[in-house]
């Protein structure tokens, strides 16, 4: 390992940069995030950095580098774009045995800038030895992702009690028990949803409970929304529960990319349904649930689309709080949008449709009893969520209530994955269209005006079949 990693305490440091370049600015907007007492020598300044000078810790010197710049420095970056002067600049701060780095030249620094990961006090770095810049920036990309946006707020949470830990748990293998079940808890969880309040009473009562009861701890259920199958459409907080959890409980629509995402080692139960073949009932699911939590795991139920829009999230939360399990909801892209998308679908447009109404096309009795006339309604887009079983029965519904049968629709099949479909027409040809195409789920009727841009505007990936 040619470079040693580690971390340079600033406080109150001088650093230097010389020169007043666009590399230069990206140094300066780094060590902003520090203490340090930031230093700037050169003739001019771009726009960038003309816009710090002066601000905060940030003091321009216009002129060139001299020698005794480096006097009292403790960190030295050359960023001139002349080689001569940062050359300069590099053997001059190496003859003082001061850190110096040259943008983009490791072979004349001491020290090299890694790619960062901020989540302060938190901070993980990343560096290839200058060998690939842009792999680095690939993979600061993706940790990115894995990592909450209030990471920082738990570590300062935790310090916050450090004292009281220290005092109330003897030895130092009580106290790593105690801060691994706390970092894998609910009381760290609810700080990384910025509820404060409910994590320092958690907090007290951990710290104030008997140890021998840390070896069962409770534990929690996530509800997350998977989206229409598409990984990259994932949220960030979704991917982070999915890649910590114990036990993964999942619908039959979870795409099987949905699930390589999760974590390895996590054990998947699959408690899918499909029409007139269900794996579990819904009551068993909820029970499913609670035993889980119980036993100290942290559970994820993974649904496809969004928990709370015909995804039975609300029975499953009610389920949970009723009996006392720490629950949170993580949205996801609802079918409706997610298909829309896929297939270029806007579905509210000014000069076309200014609400839209999501539906459901199927009940245990058959198809349910809607508004039919409300549905019918002109300059709106109508999304019906399993409607391939009753697609004839809708639209002649529709039709009854003064739609026209004209009215354009569309069909998206598996939309978001691969293997989409997106399948146009118009009302009256509906139920004929889902048969004689073969329709399969999972997919989303989409009734309205607004379905004939799929024409033009659709993916080149997808495949759109006009049935007129």
């Amino acid at each position: 390992m040619r470079y040693f990693p580690l971390f340079h305490d600033l406080r109150n440091a001088s650093c230097l940069v010389v020169g007043g370049t666009a590399a230069a600015a990206r140094k300066v907007r780094l060590l902003q995030r520090t203490e340090a007492r930031i230093h700037v020598v050169a003739p001019e300044l771009g726009e960038e950095l003309a816009e710090m000078a002066g601000t905060g810790n940030v003091q321009w010197h216009a002129r060139r580098f001299r020698a005794k710049d480096l006097d009292g420095v403790s960190l030295v970056i050359a960023a001139s774009g002349d080689d001569r002067v940062d050359g300069r600049v590099s053997r001059l701060a190496r003859a003082r045995r001061l850190p110096v780095n040259l943008v983009d030249r490791p072979a004349q620094s001491s020290f090299i800038v890694p790619g960062m990961v901020d989540r302060d006090p938190v901070t993980i770095a990343i560096a290839s030895g200058g060998s690939a810049p842009v792999l680095v920036r690939q993979l600061r990309e993706r940790i990115e992702t894995l990592l909450p946006a209030r990471l920082g707020d738990l570590a300062r949470f935790a310090d916050r009690f450090r004292p009281a830990v220290k005092a109330m748990i003897p030895g130092e293998d009580g106290r790593r028990r105690f801060w691994t079940r706390f970092f894998r808890g609910s009381v760290a969880e609810a700080v990384l949803q910025g509820n404060d309040r409910s994590a320092a009473e958690g907090m007290l009562t951990l710290v104030n409970s008997a140890p021998e009861s840390w070896g069962n701890p409770q534990g929690s259920v996530a509800l997350v929304g998977s989206g229409p199958g598409d990984p990259d459409l994932l949220t960030f907080r979704a991917m982070r529960l999915m890649q910590e959890a114990d036990v993964v409980i999942h619908d039959r629509l979870v795409s099987d990319g949905i699930l390589d995402c999760v974590r390895r080692d996590a054990e998947r139960i699959p408690v899918g349904k499909a029409k007139g073949a269900h794996s579990m009932s819904q009551e068993e699911i909820n029970r499913l649930l609670v035993q889980q939590a119980r036993a100290g795991k942290q559970v994820v139920r993974l649904k496809g689309g969004d928990p709370f829009i015909f995804g039975r999230g609300g029975e499953e939360q009610a389920y949970l709080q009723a009996h006392g399990i720490m629950v949170q909801v993580v949205p996801g892209i609802t079918a409706a949008t997610g298909c829309a998308a896929a297939a270029g679908i806007p579905l509210t447009h000014r000069d076309i449709a200014s609400a839209v109404t999501f539906a459901t096309g199927y009940s245990a009795d058959g198809l349910p009893d809607l508004d039919w006339q409300a549905l019918a309604a002109a300059r709106q887009t109508l999304v019906i969520y399993m409607g391939l079983s009753n697609g004839e029965e809708i639209a002649r519904r529709l039709m009854d209530k003064g739609l026209s049968a004209k009215t354009p629709i569309a069909v998206v099949e598996k939309g978001s994955l691969p293997d989409q479909r997106v399948l146009g027409s118009h009302l009256a040809d509906l139920g004929d269209l889902l048969q004689r195409e073969s329709v399969q789920g999972p997919a989303v009727l989409m009734i309205g005006s607004v379905t004939a841009s799929a024409r033009k505007l659709a993916p080149a990936e997808a495949t759109l079949a006009l049935a007129v």
